[in-house]
């Protein structure tokens, strides 16, 4: 049962950083006008703070738990870290378009729209792609996808982690 405790505010304690290191990094981009530019180090900055914090929170439970964990265990504080996360990044978001700068939405398709142009599509095809776009962009699609992507990439790098770091007690000789 002691475990139980260690592994949920291991949970909590990770997964609020992450979210937190989430919200940090979208303010600093908003705040530098560079928000409706893609920079792929923004992408890869977020990817190692997800990686490296789900490392911390397993080793720290291995370490709380005599040196061992399970697989099950490792993946466990892994989504949870990451779903954690996801939850601070939905709220986040919801606040972003509804309250910080509810016109982003409108300026984020006007760039797109000028990239399409850019690519060549008629003004028929961005039509169609407006309107596609226009559908997943609904509070409860972008917290879904929002919810499901971070818990696709949480699982697999949760998974990977666990692999590596799983002890069990038959395996000490």
């Amino acid at each position: 049962m002691e475990n139980q405790a260690n592994s949920k505010s291991i949970i909590l304690n990770y997964g609020l950083y992450l979210g937190l290191i989430g919200v940090v990094i979208h303010l600093i981009l908003f705040a530098t006008g560079s928000l409706l530019e893609y920079q792929w180090i923004n992408s890869v900055v977020s990817f190692a703070a997800m990686i490296a914090l789900i490392i911390i929170g397993i080793k720290k439970f291995r370490e709380a738990n005599g040196g061992f964990i399970s697989w099950g265990q490792g993946v466990k504080i892994g989504m949870g870290i990451t779903m954690i996360s996801a939850v601070i990044a939905v709220i986040y978001t919801l606040l972003f378009m509804n309250v910080i700068d509810p016109t982003f939405q409108e300026q984020a398709m006007e760039v797109q729209k000028q990239a399409w142009v850019d690519a060549g599509m008629t003004e028929e095809q961005i039509d169609g792609a407006v309107e596609m776009t226009q559908k997943f962009q609904t509070p409860g699609i972008l917290s879904a996808m929002i919810l499901a992507m971070s818990a696709f990439f949480g699982f697999i790098i949760s998974a990977i982690v666990a692999a590596i770091m799983k002890k069990s007690e038959e395996e000490t000789y």
